[in-house]
């Protein structure tokens, strides 16, 4: 598969402001020969404002997946549309869970509702080739900013002290997405700015040493960041790092063997003590609308996804597909700020029953529409089977009308602060010795206050609990598949939701399915790849 950053103007990110035009770069993993003129050109540096402009193409590419919106799509294969990073995270992280299904039947995308994939599927490789191509920018970038090349370029050294928080930045994004390689794939290649550009085959790391990189970049980075809440709304700071590194200290036994939550718990409560990120004390239902960005949900938001829907191309990634796939029925589109719906993704019977009464006020996470629904899913194809999910909502929290009705002005919160009280809490249960089980019962109930629902004891902040209380609160935010593997009920029969394994009923999955294949356009391209146990190319 080429994975190339294609020669064309680039229009996004209201956060900073810029129209742009960038030339191609080199990729990293590119396994045929390419022109000069494909190369990023040194002429485009001359403008000072070039730097962030490329800054810019590196957020960009979490929500959109080509140039231009979805036009001029940056991987060849899968569409603009299909191969944003955001929407292949939801593909990939909620699909296959009780948390979602859904009704197409593009390609090989049914298999993610039944935990049937193959090394083919085209958004497995979507995934793969996504995040690689995010990486390839990042170290192109790095590359073209280094000391020698500033001082060559005569930058001056307001401009260079600007350059090294962008720097940081280009590589706290690239181990975001070596995070999710690692976490989806297991063993794969790491590329960075030393590497060679152009023809070569980049080396299979296991998941340990993959883990190891991402870990001590994100411990470096703690120097080079911005401060804790003094970056522009949209970009990450000091705490993204944190939270990315908890992340992975919770998630280190499944990753390398050896469990690390004294790390985790220690983590989280250095950002919820001194981050300055706090609890949005607004209606859950705040989060996530249009104007999350202003009505005091942003205070929680560590690192959101931005969406404007005046500075974003028409696209079917990002919101704009959870949005917009997650209407249909009877739904009215318009009550849901939106101009339609594309009958696609509705949740499972099973995560229905993590509420009390779907159909109550008792949990206000509970946010179902049933009219018309069934709660039980009789046919995966049909929209109507299967509970509506009406989290998201392209209206702002007074109600009134967001800028369009075609593409939302909902950011989609990536990391927050609520994951930090969840990952504390579990990091205790665990048996971090940093940890305190009466803090974390009350951070557990400062969610269950704002949603209405009964408080706890004690008592009841067991391990079970904890994996329910990720999914009523986190529920559609690109959390589930990596929470069940960590609980060890991904796979296997000890959970069981309708359709998983494709039977109505649900079955028993086989264990190896906890990684992802190593797709196969990916091996094909470097044949040096080894694929994962279990799967066959």
């Amino acid at each position: 598969m080429k994975i190339i950053f294609k020669y064309t103007s680039y229009f996004f990110l209201l956060i900073l402001g810029l129209n742009m035009t960038l030339t191609s770069c080199s990729n990293d993993l590119e396994v045929t020969p390419k022109d000069d003129d494909e190369f990023l050109s040194e002429a485009f540096f001359e403008d000072p404002a070039s730097y962030k402009q490329v800054l810019a193409k590196m957020y960009a590419g979490l929500y959109v997946g080509g140039n231009d919106g979805d036009g001029a799509a940056d991987i060849a294969g899968i569409g603009g549309d299909f191969s944003s990073y955001l929407r292949l995270l939801f593909v990939v992280q909620e699909l296959p869970t009780d948390e979602a299904i859904i009704a197409w039947a593009d390609g090989a995308l049914p298999t993610m509702n039944t935990q049937n994939w193959s090394p083919a599927n085209e958004f497995l490789a979507g995934t793969f080739s996504r995040a690689f191509y995010q990486i390839s920018v990042s170290n192109e970038f790095l590359r073209q900013t280094t000391d020698e090349k500033l001082a060559a370029r005569g930058v001056d050294a307001s401009l260079k002290a600007e350059i090294a928080t962008f720097r940081a930045e280009a590589r706290f994004l690239r181990a975001f997405s070596y995070y999710n390689l690692m976490d989806l794939f297991g063993n794969v290649p790491i590329t960075t700015e030393n590497d060679p550009v152009g023809f070569f085959y980049p080396e299979q790391k296991t998941r340990a040493e993959v883990f190891a990189y991402i870990e001590s970049e994100l411990k470096d980075l703690d120097n080079s960041l911005a401060d804790s809440r003094t970056n522009e709304y949209g970009r990450v700071d000091k705490t993204a790092a944190k939270f990315l590194l908890a992340q992975i200290y919770l998630n280190a036994k499944v990753y390398t063997g050896t469990e690390r939550f004294d790390e985790a718990g220690t983590l989280c409560g250095d950002i919820i003590n001194n981050s300055g990120y706090t609890f949005a004390n607004v209606p859950y239902n705040y989060l996530f609308s249009a104007d999350n960005n202003t009505n005091g949900a942003q205070n929680e938001f560590i690192f959101p996804i931005v969406s404007d829907g005046n500075a974003i191309r028409a696209t079917g990634g990002g919101m704009s597909f959870i949005l917009h796939a997650s209407i249909g029925g009877s739904m009215d589109a318009a009550s849901r700020g939106m101009d339609g719906g594309w009958q696609g993704i509705r949740t499972r019977r099973e995560f229905v029953s993590l509420f009390p009464d779907a159909t109550a006020t008792a949990d206000k996470r509970g946010t179902f529409y049933t009219e018309g629904q069934t709660l039980d899913i009789a046919n995966i194809g049909t929209f109507t089977n299967g509970y509506a999910v009406t989290k998201y909502i392209n209206k702002k929290s007074d109600g009134s009308a967001a800028q369009r009705n075609d593409i939302p002005d909902t950011d989609f919160p990536m990391y927050r602060l609520s994951d930090v009280y969840l990952m504390y809490a579990e990091a205790t249960v665990r048996g971090a010795a940093s940890g305190n089980i009466t803090t974390a019962v009350g951070y557990i109930n400062q969610l269950r206050n704002r949603a209405n629902a009964a408080t706890i004891s004690a008592s009841d902040l067991t391990l079970d609990f904890i994996l329910d209380e990720r999914g009523r609160e986190l529920f559609w935010e690109c959390h589930r598949r990596t929470d069940l593997i960590r609980f060890g009920k991904f796979t296997g029969g000890s959970k069981i939701w309708q359709w998983k394994g494709g039977t109505a009923n649900g079955s028993a999955t086989e264990s190896f399915r906890d990684l992802m294949p190593i797709p196969s356009r990916i091996i094909q391209a470097n044949p040096t790849l080894e694929q994962n146990i279990g799967y066959i190319n």
